[in-house]
């Protein structure tokens, strides 16, 4: 799944007011966690299975499999400081995009409010 295309339409969309005050909201405890390495409050954040694997179906397998791959210092840093880029998808779901070298992490707001939902490279 290319995530470029709608990245590249974000210039022109914008969030409302009650959006970004969630997102503001979710992104400052993600990045506490980030910070502090909290694994198990990162998957507390994270919409399981994540990316529709079955393998990383709950919590547990989250901070097993994805984790420790994904969530490495430099990328930690990256997300402490990135900026999120908003836009809307076909779905017309609220997401933010957090550039960081080669992926793309995204955050999706959801019936539960936002969630970590996806990587995608970044190309």
């Amino acid at each position: 799944m290319s995530l470029a295309p709608a990245v590249a339409q974000a210039k022109n969309a914008v969030p409302s007011p009650a959006v970004q005050k969630e997102f503001d909201g979710f992104i400052e405890k993600f990045r506490a966690a980030l910070k502090t390495d909290d694994s198990a409050a990162v998957a507390g954040m994270t919409r399981l299975p994540f990316m529709n694997d079955k393998a990383i179906a709950d919590a547990a397998q989250f901070r097993a499999k994805t984790y420790p791959t994904t969530f490495t210092a430099k990328n930690r840093a990256c997300l402490q400081r990135g900026k999120a880029v908003y836009d809307r998808d076909q779905e017309n779901n609220d997401n933010y995009f957090v550039f960081c070298g080669d992926l793309i992490f995204v955050f999706t707001r959801t019936p539960a409010g936002f969630l970590f939902t996806d990587i995608g490279a970044n190309d």
